[in-house]
């Protein structure tokens, strides 16, 4: 009983003297003992919890997989010259207008779709930030993924995107490299966000094997990815060949024909190659890509750096 009491009397003090103790420099305190770098970033702490508990059970799962690909169906529908119709962004549009998801390229994300807009709701929190967020929480349950930037301060979308906007499997590399050159990405940035799906399934190409992932690594973020793809394709995972699919070099593995154009084109080979000989290179590019597309259509300089708030992989 003594020892009880003398672990009950610590805990109290630890706890006290927490409290008391002010804020490192620059840092904002927050509920629950936390610290922030700004005051507007700590609401976000308790979204985190609410969804690595409600959308990820804290794990590289599907419904991260379907988090990172909502959000960059999201922010790739934008057009800075013009020439297609566009939308604003990384805005959240797919959440406040459902229309989007009755587009081609966004079938299989209506249920992620709801979840997300019921929690951002529940927060009052922008759907443009929460789909930023979840995405960039999601993936830190993954092992060996980066910390990705978090910047929140996004108005609400005002209207919808139009289709046509978001990438396919089955598009060429000529179709692919001029979408992302109008939405503002060069090619070797392209190839960068791909290594997302470093941690990617396929749901729709192929219903009947849904859930087959496009490398032998799906639960872990490296560049096993970039290696499997450059080899040559000889079977696929089903009973025949679907619309974006190309043959894998596994009967455990997808690969989408978009994937399969790109590790071989000219002006997209080189990155795929170097990526696949380094990983930290990888990574680090990656990273830096899904920083850009985070802010497309919008005002970076408006909007404060919760990064903070964003949980590292941790073994």
């Amino acid at each position: 009983m003594h020892n009880l009491i003398k672990v009950i009397y610590i805990l109290i003090i630890a706890t006290v003297a927490a409290m008391a103790a002010p804020p490192s420099p620059n840092r904002v305190r927050c509920s629950a003992g936390r610290e922030a770098g700004h005051p507007e970033c700590c609401k976000w702490f308790d979204v985190r919890e609410e969804i690595q508990d409600r959308l990820f059970n804290r794990s590289c799962g599907a419904d991260v997989r379907k988090s990172i690909r909502i959000q960059w169906h999201d922010a790739i529908a934008f057009s800075h010259t013009g020439g297609l119709k566009s939308g604003g962004g990384a805005d959240g549009s797919i959440l406040a207008h459902p229309i989007e998801l009755a587009y081609p390229a966004n079938v299989g994300l209506s249920d992620i779709a709801e979840r997300q807009r019921a929690l951002a709701l529940k927060h009052n929190v922008s759907f443009g930030d929460f789909i930023q967020f979840a995405s960039a929480v999601g993936l830190s349950n993954c092992e060996g993924a980066p910390r990705l930037t978090f910047l929140a301060g996004r108005p609400n979308a005002s209207r919808a995107a139009d289709d046509g906007l978001v990438p396919a499997p089955w598009h060429s590399a000529d179709t692919l490299l001029a979408r992302m050159a109008d939405a503002g990405f060069a090619p070797h940035e392209l190839v960068a966000l791909l290594a997302g799906h470093s941690v990617a399934t396929q749901q729709t190409v192929d219903a009947s094997v849904a859930g087959t992932p496009l490398d032998s690594t799906p639960r872990t973020f490296d560049n096993a990815f970039f290696v499997e793809t450059q080899a040559r394709g000889t079977v696929c995972p089903g009973a025949a060949l679907h619309k974006g699919e190309a043959l894998s070099s596994s009967p455990h593995e997808l690969r989408l024909q978009s994937d399969g154009a790109l590790a071989r084109d000219p002006r997209t080979a080189p990155t795929w190659k170097r990526f696949a000989e380094d990983q930290v290179e990888m990574a680090r590019q990656f990273a830096n890509a899904m920083a850009k597309l985070s802010v497309v259509g919008q005002d970076a300089a408006s909007l404060v750096d919760c990064t903070d708030v964003v949980p590292r992989w941790r073994m």
